[in-house]
């Protein structure tokens, strides 16, 4: 495996050309919805001055956390020594890359001024984590292209596990500042907790590892490539590894609240009375993206390789969830600004749960970066050899012994 083939998608076909075709479509409805937003002013939209982050910024803030874990194929090969996913890793450092383009595509255009970005790439506030993730993922894009170009370049081979090392530590930080962006707002009682950097980091690896499946088994069948049960095998069982130990954290989180007397009120809204974030929680992130995959993954079921790629698109929907749940139900959840005191009459929402409803432009422009991130990863797969010629057993397994 350590001396794998490469060879381009063809991309010739009908099939491959309506692929394409689709994945620009949804990429230019995405930046259609944000003109709509630019011309006509953010009152088009369901936010408001209680929900200043909307589902634009649940799927970019998705986007971000899983282009970290898709790197985490290639880290087990050249950190780990896994000489069985080294040839997957020039596909997990593409799609490490178009994932956060996506990501970072959608935020930006959720801005309202796009052009303001300009104003925090050339000021810097260091007490801000916000100012922190722009190094941080300005600097991810040239660890990766790096580690892409030392993976790729025969002669470079020798220093792709120091780079593969330092793209390894990059990106786990990267994870912690977007996970920190939340557990360093004390003002919000969803927030401020250190376990939002660890859970983060895990959530990315079960999300970027869920659409790396996807991409890959779609890929290999579409091209005519083999693609053994030994690595298939692999991949299944550690993304559900993965997405038990999201469940995990996750219970962790709220075992931690309900532990600290003041959050009770928060962990009441999420888990019992909180209308479409209660059933968003229990129904799209604990049984959609947790549960029916896990009985999928380590069951017979695992066995079929349309299941798993149901189940990993089920991971996608439920970490979806979980970012809606988490980024717009912790706005929701009224803000107290007298902690400790009781308001008798107030003009600012006091005690107040904030309404949001998605609206379509928003919901578009967030499937866009996603379709933008599957075409770039779909033209680059195309121009340059990204994708092995053969994963079969035999070129997978050493000890594999034709039946």
């Amino acid at each position: 495996m350590a001396h794998a083939h490469y060879r381009n998608l063809e991309g010739r076909s009908l099939g491959f050309y309506a692929v394409l075709g689709l994945l620009g479509a949804i990429t230019f409805a995405g930046l259609g919805a944000a003109l709509y937003m630019e011309h006509h002013g953010h009152w088009v939209t369901g936010m408001s001055n209680q929900i200043v982050w909307g589902t634009p910024h649940v799927f970019a803030v998705f986007l971000i956390v899983a282009a970290s874990g898709a790197l985490n194929v290639a880290s087990i090969a050249s950190v780990f020594g896994r000489q069985l996913y080294k040839p997957l890793s020039r596909l997990s450092g593409l799609l490490a890359l178009t994932l956060l383009a996506g990501g970072l595509a959608v935020l930006v255009l959720d801005l309202g001024r796009p052009d303001r970005l300009i104003v925090a790439m050339t000021y810097y506030n260091f007490k801000s984590i916000f100012a922190w993730n722009i190094l941080l993922y300005t600097g991810f894009f040239a660890i990766v292209a790096v580690y892409l170009w030392m993976m790729m370049e025969r002669r470079m081979n020798d220093y792709s596990k120091p780079a593969g090392m330092f793209a390894f530590l990059w990106r786990l930080t990267l994870t912690t500042g977007t996970g920190s962006i939340f557990g360093f707002l004390v003002a919000r009682d969803a927030y401020d907790t250190a376990v939002m950097a660890p859970m983060f980091i895990v959530m990315s690896f079960a999300y970027g590892l869920a659409i790396y499946l996807v991409v890959l088994i779609a890929s290999m069948r579409w091209s005519g490539r083999e693609l053994g049960d030994v690595v298939f095998g692999r991949l299944r069982n550690l993304l559900g590894v993965f997405v038990a130990a999201v469940l995990y954290f996750v219970t962790v989180y709220h075992l931690t609240n309900l532990y600290i007397t003041q959050r009770h009120g928060i962990e009441g809204f999420i888990l019992l009375n909180g209308g479409a974030y209660t059933k968003m929680f229990w129904l799209g992130q604990v049984l959609i993206g947790g549960a029916v995959p896990l009985v999928i993954l380590f069951s017979r079921l695992g066995q079929s390789r349309a299941l798993v790629v149901l189940a990993s698109m089920l991971v996608v929907l439920g970490g979806l969830a979980q970012m809606y749940v988490t980024i717009i139900g912790g706005q929701a959840y009224p803000m107290p600004l007298m902690p400790g005191k009781e308001v008798v009459a107030s003009s600012f929402f006091d005690g107040m749960v904030a309404s949001y409803s998605p609206s379509l432009p928003e919901v578009v422009l967030g499937v866009g970066g996603i379709g933008l991130a599957l075409v770039m990863a779909t033209f680059a797969m195309k121009v340059l050899p990204f994708l092995p010629q053969s994963l079969s057993d035999a070129d997978a397994d050493p000890h594999y012994k034709a039946a």
